[in-house]
């Protein structure tokens, strides 16, 4: 057992606390990393309000990147010294959707990291959002939970690769496969439709609008390769669409906030026979209506993204290999810097919407 310093959230809307925990030493598939950096995201956000209901006491942070400081007996893929991102869907390697080449629908990697128990407080275990807990000075996570990287990639950057920019990118290239001249709507310029937005980009999308009720986010939406804004607040964000578009709507439409009613208006903005890809993540609670004779009739389809679909172990190299050739952000993402006792402040700049990421450093 160590001691180390987490933020911990012990009930819905309470305060996050920087409190000292036990943290277990690896056991035979695991690894201890020491965290350089974690994420400030919307989903952390959900499990302190409860819209994203989980066990509490938990230690948050689900998008970090570290170093490895010790592994268990059965590990092989990584080693001590070796600099990794984190990846919060763990695969098990053998059940249905791994062997059918869905790793990030894994059945059994992401509920085992859950029961894990790898945190303590005065006897009592402290669980970690989404199996991570990065938003501690180290963490015990699964093997599969570990993506190698290059020593010199600074891990204040590295660490969005874990989930925001993963996701974003991953909703375009790979649960829509977004083709070259496709028109692309993105409900929501926050630290994920960012990364959508430059996945549209990425893919050779154009146009590429980005809608949001915040001018600093849609600004810098076009700094990440949209062509047109929309304020959604200042008029019909649909009809906006269709003037785009020669009356017809988008081919793909992405709704990164979670909202039903966003939902909606991504849902009716996307063209007959287009997509509409739901990024965001509702409150558990809430339900979608949609006028469901626009899907046959109208030959809509409307599908989640998990993740962005991701097979970790194969894309995070190659997002790695897009940010050295220049062609994927990951510095620019990263607006303002926090420590750990700070974890507070962060949290109030993500809500205030004055971030595009917020880094927690150790």
């Amino acid at each position: 057992m160590r001691t180390v310093r987490a933020a911990v959230v012990n009930a819905v809307r309470d305060a996050v606390r920087v409190e000292p925990l036990s943290l277990r030493e690896p056991r035979a598939d695991e690894v201890l990393v020491r965290l350089g950096a974690s994420g400030v995201c919307h989903s952390d956000l959900h499990v302190i309000t409860g819209d994203l209901p989980m066990p509490l006491p938990a230690v948050l942070g689900h998008e970090g990147a570290g170093v490895v400081e010790e592994v268990g007996a059965a590990v092989r893929r990584v080693k001590v010294g070796d600099h990794v991102v984190l990846s919060w869907v763990p695969y098990c390697g053998s059940c249905w959707y791994c062997e059918s080449g869905h790793t990030h629908l894994c059945e059994m990697g992401y509920v085992k990291s859950l029961a894990a128990e790898v945190f303590t407080r005065d006897g009592g275990a402290v669980g970690q959002l989404a199996g991570v807990g990065s938003m501690a000075e180290f963490t015990v996570v699964p093997e599969s939970g570990c993506i190698p990287i290059d020593a010199d990639i600074p891990l204040d950057s590295a660490c969005l690769v874990g989930c925001g920019v993963m996701t974003g990118v991953g909703a375009v290239i790979n649960t829509a496969r977004v083709e070259p001249g496709q028109s692309v709507a993105v409900f929501g310029a926050g630290g994920v439709g960012l990364n959508v937005v430059q996945g549209a980009a990425l893919a050779g999308a154009h146009p590429i609008i980005a809608v949001d009720l915040n001018e600093r986010k849609l600004g810098l939406a076009r700094a990440f390769g949209a062509t047109h804004v929309v304020n959604g607040g200042a008029g019909d964000a649909v009809a906006a669409l269709q003037e785009l578009t020669g009356g017809r709507g988008v081919d793909v439409s992405f709704e990164v906030i979670g909202s039903p009613d966003v939902i909606l208006q991504a849902f009716l903005g996307t063209r007959r026979g287009g997509k509409t890809v739901v990024v965001g993540v509702a409150p558990a609670t809430a339900m979608v209506s949609l006028p469901g004779f626009l899907l046959p009739l109208a030959e809509k389809s409307l599908v989640g993204s998990l993740y962005g679909s991701a097979d970790m172990a194969r894309d995070v190299p190659r997002l790695i290999a897009l940010y050295r050739a220049g062609k994927l952000k990951l510095d620019e993402l990263v607006t303002r810097r926090f420590a750990l006792n700070e974890v507070g402040e962060a949290f109030a700049a993500l809500q205030a919407g004055d971030v595009a990421r917020g880094v927690i450093t150790f």
